[in-house]
C-alpha cells in the first residue's frame, strides 16, 4: 500500500476475540467492549489516581520529553496495586498479543499516561521506533491499553493513523497529520495496537478534564525490556505471578535461553 486514501475510522467496539483478531490485522487496531466495568472499573480508576497523586508528593512532574505539568507519566506499575497485575495476566489481553507476536513474548513496561487540560499533545511516532528499517514484515511490538476515563476529541483521546501498519515504515515529515482520527471510546475499553501504528496524544482542549489510559508495551523475545523488571520488580509480584505473566516478564526462558543463570530459568 503505498498510500491511505482516506482517512479510516477506528474498527467498532466487539466482545469478539476472533473479529478483534481481524480487526487487528486490517486496521492495526482492535477495541474490545466493557473490559474493564462496574466497580473494577472504579477500583482500577481510583488506585492510579492515587498513585499519581502519591507520585507529585514524591517527585513533582520534570518537563522530560512530552511530559511536563499538563501531563503525567506514572511508572512501575506493577508495583503500585494488584489491579494492573491482573490487567497484564488477564486471558483476552494475552491471547490478542500473542496474535501479533506469537508466544512467548515478553511484557517490556506497564504505566499510565493522564492528559490534563492544557496539554498539547505529543510527537508523532510508531512504537517500534527502536526497530532499525527496513522493518520486518510481521509487527515487533503490541501496545495493548485500557481507557480509564471516556476519551473524546476534546480531552486528547489517541489520534490514530487508522492502517498505517501496512505501510511498515516510520511516517514522512507531514504525512501522518492528513490520516489522523480521534479515538473515542468509553472508559473500560480495552485495545490492543500493532507497533507499527502512527499515533500521538492528542491536545486536550478541555479546562477541567483529565484523560487517563494504562498502556502495557509488549514485545518479541529478542527486545531488551524498557522496565529491568530483575531490579524493579517487588519480589511479592513475582512470587504471586502466573505463569503467563512469568514468561512475560523473563523468568522463564526456554526455548529460547535468552537470560538463563547457568543453564536454568531465572527464578
Amino acid at each position: 500500500m503505498d498510500t491511505l486514501q482516506k482517512r479510516l475510522s477506528p474498527p467498532p467496539l466487539t466482545r469478539d476475540l476472533e473479529q478483534a483478531k481481524r480487526d487487528l490485522d486490517q486496521f492495526g487496531l482492535c477495541l474490545i467492549d466493557g473490559h474493564l466495568e462496574g466497580e473494577r472499573l472504579k477500583r482500577v480508576r481510583a488506585r492510579l489516581y492515587e498513585t499519581a497523586a502519591d507520585d507529585v508528593r514524591l517527585r513533582p512532574p520534570s518537563a522530560r520529553g512530552d511530559y511536563d505539568a499538563t501531563n503525567q507519566r506514572v511508572w512501575g506499575l506493577l508495583n503500585r496495586g494488584q489491579e494492573f497485575v491482573d490487567l497484564v495476566e488477564d486471558a483476552r489481553s494475552i491471547e490478542l498479543v500473542k496474535h501479533l507476536l506469537g508466544w512467548p513474548f515478553l511484557l517490556s513496561s506497564i504505566s499510565a499516561n493522564i492528559a490534563g487540560p492544557g496539554h498539547n499533545g505529543m510527537v508523532i511516532h510508531a512504537d517500534q521506533i527502536f526497530v532499525p528499517q527496513p522493518w520486518p514484515v510481521r509487527p515487533q511490538g503490541a501496545n495493548c491499553f485500557w481507557l480509564v476515563d471516556d476519551f473524546t476529541e476534546a480531552n486528547g483521546g489517541t489520534e490514530i493513523a487508522v492502517a498505517s501498519h501496512k505501510f511498515n515504515r516510520m511516517p514522512q515529515p507531514g504525512e501522518a497529520e492528513q490520516h489522523f482520527v480521534p479515538l473515542v471510546a468509553p472508559a473500560g475499553t480495552m485495545g490492543v495496537m500493532d507497533s507499527r501504528i502512527w499515533h500521538r496524544t492528542g491536545i486536550n482542549r478541555t479546562s477541567d478534564c483529565r484523560r487517563a489510559g494504562i498502556f502495557s508495551w509488549n514485545t518479541t523475545r529478542i527486545y531488551r525490556t524498557q522496565e529491568n523488571w530483575f531490579l524493579s520488580l517487588n519480589p511479592l509480584v513475582r512470587q504471586g505471578a502466573s505463569d503467563e505473566l512469568l514468561w512475560m516478564l523473563g523468568y522463564k526462558v526456554e526455548p529460547s535461553f535468552f537470560g538463563h543463570v547457568n543453564g536454568h530459568d531465572p527464578l
